[in-house]
This record gives C-alpha cells, sequence and structure tokens, in this order.
C-alpha cells in the first residue's frame, strides 16, 4: 500500500513507479469515480477510444474526432473539479 499527502487545492501525487507502470504522463486523463468512502481513479487510453470509433465509421474526420476527444477531456475535468 502507498499513501499520498493531499496538498493544497486537494492536488495529490501520484508515485513515479505507479506512473510508470500504468503509463500515466503529464496530460494523461483519468477517470475518477467515489465509491463508498473510496477514490477509484482508472487510466483512460483515449487513442484506442479513437482507433475503436474509427473501426466503425467509414470515414473519418479527424477534425470531429479532435473536438470529440477535447469535449471529453473537458467533461473529465469539469466532473473532476465538482
Amino acid at each position: 500500500m502507498v499513501y499520498v499527502r493531499v496538498g493544497k487545492r486537494g492536488v495529490i501525487v501520484i508515485p513515479k513507479p505507479i506512473r510508470e507502470k500504468l503509463g500515466i504522463r503529464e496530460g494523461s486523463v483519468l477517470e475518477m469515480e467515489v465509491v463508498d468512502d473510496k477514490i477509484i481513479l482508472k487510466t483512460r487510453d483515449l487513442w484506442s477510444e479513437l482507433r475503436e470509433r474509427g473501426k466503425r465509421l467509414r470515414r473519418v474526420n479527424l477534425d470531429e474526432i479532435r473536438k470529440e476527444i477535447t469535449e471529453d477531456e473537458e467533461l473529465w475535468l469539469k466532473r473532476l473539479m465538482q
């Protein structure tokens, strides 16, 4: 078990070995969920999601996809800040 301290503005630092193991880099988007008394963070691979969406499309519009990814990231960040 790893312990982390909550800093100013509720910031926590994910230890480097965990970040490396999960491929979390600066700018990565994580999904956060509260279950009972637990905070659950899940990594999201937006490029894999994008590839899956692309497989379902006959023609891929990259501008639309970039817009969707940006909207998804903004939505997750808004949820995170609530």
